[in-house]
C-alpha cells in the first residue's frame, strides 16, 4: 500500500512534520512514528494506514505504486498540482527566437 519511505519523502514535499500528518491523519504521532520505521512497506492497523493515506492525497500527494508509470518502474511520491512556488517563479529559460 504504502512504504515508510513514501510517507517520509510526502512529508519532505508537503514540509511538514510527523505533528502535523497525524493531526491530518487524526492519529497519534508515536503511531505516525511505527509506521515510518516499519521497513518496507508499513505495517499497522489498516484504518490507521488508510487515514494516512487519504491525509497525504487531501494534501495533495500522489503515491506512486511500484511497475506505474514512472522513469525506473518503481515506488515514488509526487505533488499532484504544481507548487505555488513554481507557478510564481518559474524556472530561468533562455528565451529563443522563433522559428530561426
Amino acid at each position: 500500500m504504502i512504504t515508510a519511505a513514501q510517507m517520509r519523502a510526502a512529508r519532505a514535499l508537503l514540509g511538514i512534520d510527523q505533528k502535523t500528518l497525524a493531526d491530518l491523519a487524526d492519529l497519534s504521532v508515536p503511531t505516525i512514528q511505527r509506521m515510518e520505521a516499519s521497513k518496507g512497506n508499513v505495517r499497522g492497523v489498516v484504518e490507521s494506514l488508510t487515514k494516512v493515506v487519504e491525509a497525504l492525497d487531501q494534501a495533495g500527494i500522489e503515491l506512486i505504486a511500484e511497475g506505474n508509470p514512472s522513469p525506473t518502474g518503481g515506488r515514488g511520491v509526487r505533488l499532484k498540482f504544481p507548487s505555488p512556488e513554481s507557478l510564481h517563479n518559474p524556472p530561468d529559460t533562455p528565451e529563443e527566437p522563433c522559428g530561426e
